[in-house]
């Protein structure tokens, strides 16, 4: 009448440290992927790293300028 529970085997899907082929398609033409993503994305890339590159240069000429005030 009653189902009897079935005892299951777990699957493990490891890579082996000897198969190297397997990683070989990240490193394969890099410069040419790199190019790709930074002429496809240089209009974002410059939107963020515009107001960083600012806000960096402008709280490092505050703080010279503060260091500087006591001296004259």
């Amino acid at each position: 009448m009653g189902k009897t529970p079935l005892r299951m085997k777990a699957v493990v899907y490891t890579l082996s440290p000897f198969q190297q082929q397997i990683m070989s398609g990240l490193w394969k033409d890099l410069p040419t992927k790199i190019h790709h993503k930074i002429s496809e994305n240089w209009i974002s890339a410059t939107l963020l790293l515009a107001p960083l590159v600012g806000v960096h240069t402008y709280v490092q000429n505050y703080q010279e300028k503060e260091k500087l005030e006591h001296r004259y």
